[in-house]
């Protein structure tokens, strides 16, 4: 798995001008192929007047699926440079989209592919974005009375506490780096004086 990647957290869209042809890139988080669909056809029905809908989206945390399309543009000078702006940022799970409203200056095969993929890099440094992060989910259990402490202990040591559960015992849920779990099983030793046991739960990818 990839350790980490960059993703837009929520929709923007972000306006530039090329020699009086306008630009609207719109970006959207994208978790599936169809949710990238779903946000170009909004995008169409929001702007049926303009030029064109250029668009390019990646969806995975491996970049698994890679798409894009010029929409009448000369072939590659549209969604393939919006797509390698996209990877160049190392942006997973997100969708661009590329409304160009015609200024009447053509802008040749150069001129197109610098500004699609300006109009990207520019939304994205205003738009913003974060950053995702692999981590390994820790199940801890405890008796109710070291309970609170540990959590106290555990936020104030920095670490990434995602759930608290109340039972019989105590389960709380840590988020941690894969290279910090033996770290972390031997400080939480020390901690609840052996009395906490450890299980093991999957890998996600989260914000730090």
């Amino acid at each position: 798995m990839q350790e980490q990647y960059a993703t837009v957290a929520t929709a923007g869209t972000h306006e530039t001008e090329v020699n009086r042809s306008r630009f609207l890139c719109s970006l959207a988080p994208a978790a599936t192929e169809q949710q990238a669909l779903d946000h170009l056809a909004g995008v169409r029905r929001a702007h049926p007047t303009a030029s064109h809908h250029c668009f390019a989206y990646v969806i995975g945390a491996d970049a698994a699926v890679q798409k894009a399309g010029d929409d009448g543009e000369p072939g590659g000078t549209a969604g393939l440079p919006m797509l390698q702006m996209l990877l160049r940022r190392d942006m997973r799970y997100v969708v661009a989209v590329v409304t160009r409203y015609f200024g009447g200056t053509k802008l040749g095969a150069g001129g197109l592919i610098r500004a699609y993929s300006g109009a990207v890099g520019a939304a994205l440094d205003t738009l913003g974005t974060v950053t995702r992060r692999r981590f390994r989910l820790v199940h801890v259990t405890v008796d109710h009375q070291r309970a609170g402490r540990l959590e106290n202990d555990l936020r104030s040591t920095g670490r990434d506490v995602r759930d608290v559960v109340y039972g019989q015992a105590v389960t709380l849920s840590v988020g941690l780096p894969e290279a910090e779990v033996d770290t972390f099983r031997a400080w939480l030793a020390g901690a609840t004086a052996g009395a906490a046991t450890v299980e093991l739960g999957g890998e996600a990818y989260g914000t730090p």
